[in-house]
């Protein structure tokens, strides 16, 4: 327990202060090949379309990909400790900060922040391509704005707080599964004409994964809100997450969504083009005064609040746990 404590706190931080470069090569990726190669397997589209064969077809990705990820992690994180107590929280510290994103949703929103400051649109248009799944060729400066604050704001719960929580209860290897599920929903979670049934059980394992992180995520945003200083309003950081928590397709996407806008003041959400089809979106928040390149600077301030409160506050919790077993 009190390696796990310490490893928790150290891969945070260590999150924090290197953040994802791209010269080292991420783990998730090789859960991602996973996928991709299982997909190219199983995935067999036949006319006219068998509903049922491909929903089964997904759920049989869905059982391989946790199997294969949390054997192996479990594997290479209990034969560390058992070659050594320092060598498991040395192993335990490194998956526990690939495992967070705090530091890479910062740094790859600051890019679209950069070029928005340098009014070089198209590059700012390609910074967030990066990051989003909408089409984004033909957004104006606040359209790019909005959609990296967006990001920012939805992955505040699914790269940092879900993630976080995961990996307090059961460390690394509750941790990756979470990311498997998480990155097996971005790969074939869709609802085009390819992954409407295939991908329908990661969709929904995602769903429920994520319902009690994502609203936990949302109060930890609104208390960020409340901490002192006058960039954020709290009040309606809680008001505008009760109002339109749920203008969203998604049960848990717009939970942290609506904080953001409430605590920022802004409107976010609305119609968005994907693969060159508008999807027709409700509206979050109440747009007090118009989206700004600054909101995302804002908004990345809000997510490390957020960061460092669930941080605390599952700290606490685990020393709680300890001091009540030890």
């Amino acid at each position: 327990m009190t390696y796990h404590i310490l490893a928790f706190f150290i891969g945070f931080l260590l999150d924090l202060l290197i953040g994802d470069p791209h010269w080292l090569f991420h783990p998730i990726r090789l859960i991602g090949n996973l996928i991709s190669g299982l997909e190219k397997k199983l995935h067999r589209e036949e006319t006219p379309r068998q509903e049922k064969k491909e929903k089964r077809q997904g759920i049989w990705l869905v059982a391989l990909v946790l199997l294969i990820t949390g054997t192996v992690t479990a594997a290479i994180l209990l034969g560390a400790y058992f070659l050594h107590p320092y060598a498991g929280l040395l192993v335990e510290s490194i998956m526990t900060y690939q495992i967070l994103a705090t530091k890479c949703l910062k740094v790859e929103s600051m890019k679209v922040y950069d070029c928005l400051v340098e009014q070089d649109l198209e590059k700012a248009r390609y910074a967030v391509s990066m990051i989003v799944g909408r089409d984004t060729e033909n957004l104006d400066e606040t359209g790019v704005a909005k959609a990296a604050i967006e990001t920012v704001a939805e992955n505040t719960s699914d790269g940092v707080i879900a993630p976080m929580i995961y990996l307090a209860l059961g460390g690394p290897i509750l941790g990756f599964l979470y990311k498997a599920v998480n990155t097996m929903d971005s790969m074939v979670g869709y609802k085009n004409d390819r992954f409407l049934f295939f991908g329908r059980a990661a969709a929904k394992l995602d769903d429920v994964v994520n319902y009690l992180p994502a609203r936990g995520a949302a109060f930890l945003m609104i208390g960020a809100a409340y901490l002192p200083g006058k960039e954020f309003s709290g009040k309606e950081a809680y008001r505008i997450f009760k109002r339109d928590r749920y203008n969203h397709a998604s049960p848990n996407s717009a939970q942290t969504e609506a904080a953001c806008a409430g605590a920022l003041q802004i409107q976010l959400a609305g119609d968005a083009s994907y693969f060159g089809k508008v999807v027709k979106k409700p509206y979050i928040g109440d747009g007090k005064r118009p989206v700004e390149a600054e909101d995302i600077k804002r908004v990345n301030r809000l997510l490390y609040r957020s960061a460092f409160l669930g941080e605390l506050i599952c700290l606490l919790i685990l020393l709680v746990l300890r001091a009540i077993v030890c």
